[in-house]
């Protein structure tokens, strides 16, 4: 029997990985459901080759009904969420709710209400399978040694576009500049907050929450050639790492095929022109990280408001706004007023509209 797959953001990066992964294997896959934000030519164009799949745009005033109608609707046996940002938050709780297994690229879901949404999983007997290849990576590796062998884990980074980049310099950079993405080719949100490392503070909490992990077990080092995906450090303090070419597309597959190991024919690595480096990140340049792990530690709201913060905060530098080390500044500032306890999805929503209300006054005395 083919698995009936709905994916969430189709006509996006993680989205376009996906079915590319999804139409070599036609015999095993049934797509039931396509979604995009506003981008009717891209879903009508990806649609023709799944002509049977349900399509629905999520922008204007009642897209979120409609795209929450058709999860439930639908009835996948395994959901891709490939949303970007906290619009991905609602989406996955009604995947999990509507009883499909959740392939999960949207970190701000677990960022903002990891407990609730890990919560509801269980309540449902529902799998989340993570997508981010960090993530992934954690994920098949803690699932070939057992959690209770896991000292600590640690995450690569890239170190985006200012790895070498002055501190000074870095206050001139400009968009176009932090586009510029080394490794990794993704959406515009992702890129900014990759040259930033907000992406990898991102991942850090949603880490703690995934794998219930305190945040001083969980690493951080710059690897700019992106093979290793993470590692994980073991009791006995021998360290296991998870390597493949720097393409999404791999944790994509493990995903939909999850919790099989199939034959991919994505291209292999080869160690034999292979060189790998390591340093430690510059929290002085990358304040993201620190306030990240700050964040986590504290809990409760705060992680909400971070990823709030900082969607407001990269949209304005797009803009032109702020400047580029302004993203860290409003971050922090928001994070100072406080952040209560998370209790309930309205607590979650009522924290993301002020955390973003606080950075735009931020901003407001910035312009």
């Amino acid at each position: 029997m083919k698995k009936r797959v709905a994916v969430l953001g189709a006509t996006g990066s993680i989205g376009k990985s996906s079915l590319d992964i999804l139409s070599k294997d036609r015999d095993s896959f049934e797509v039931v459901l396509l979604t995009a934000h506003n981008d009717s030519a891209g879903l009508e164009k990806i649609s023709c080759g799944w002509p049977s799949a349900k399509c629905v745009l999520s922008a204007g005033k009642h897209g979120k009904e409609k795209l929450l109608a058709a999860i439930r609707e639908t009835r996948a046996d395994i959901t891709i969420n490939g949303i970007s940002g906290a619009a991905g938050l609602e989406p996955s709780l009604a995947v999990i709710d509507a009883k499909s297994a959740l392939a999960l690229a949207n970190k701000e879901t677990i960022v903002m209400a990891g407990p609730l949404v890990f919560k509801l999983a269980a309540e449902k007997n529902v799998n989340i399978i993570p997508v981010d290849s960090e993530h992934s990576a954690v994920f098949n590796l803690i699932k070939a040694h057992g959690s209770e062998k896991i000292a600590e884990i640690i995450l690569t980074a890239s170190g985006g576009p200012f790895r070498k980049t002055s501190l000074k310099e870095m206050e001139k950079v400009t968009p176009k500049a932090a586009l510029a993405h080394p490794t990794w080719s993704m959406g515009q949100k992702i890129t900014i907050d990759s040259a930033t490392m907000a992406n990898k503070g991102l991942e850090i909490i949603e880490a703690a929450f995934f794998f219930n992990l305190p945040t001083e077990k969980i690493k951080v080092t710059v690897h700019p050639q992106s093979v290793i995906h993470s590692m994980v450090r073991l009791n006995n303090g021998v360290i296991y790492a998870q390597l493949s070419k720097p393409d999404m597309r791999h944790p994509i597959h493990d995903a939909l095929y999850w919790p099989d190991t199939r034959h991919s024919d994505l291209e292999t690595l080869s160690f034999d022109s292979l060189t790998l480096e390591f340093e430690k990140p510059n929290l002085q340049k990358f304040p993201m990280l620190s306030l990240a792990w700050e964040a986590a530690r504290k809990g409760g709201l705060y992680p909400c408001a971070y990823n709030g913060a900082n969607e407001i905060a990269v949209a304005a530098f797009l803009e032109q706004k702020i400047g580029f080390l302004d993203i860290p500044r409003l971050v922090e500032h928001v994070l100072e007023k406080g952040w209560g306890a998370l209790d309930s999805l309205e607590t979650v929503l009522q924290a993301d509209a002020r955390a973003r209300s606080l950075a735009q006054m931020y901003i407001q005395g910035k312009c």
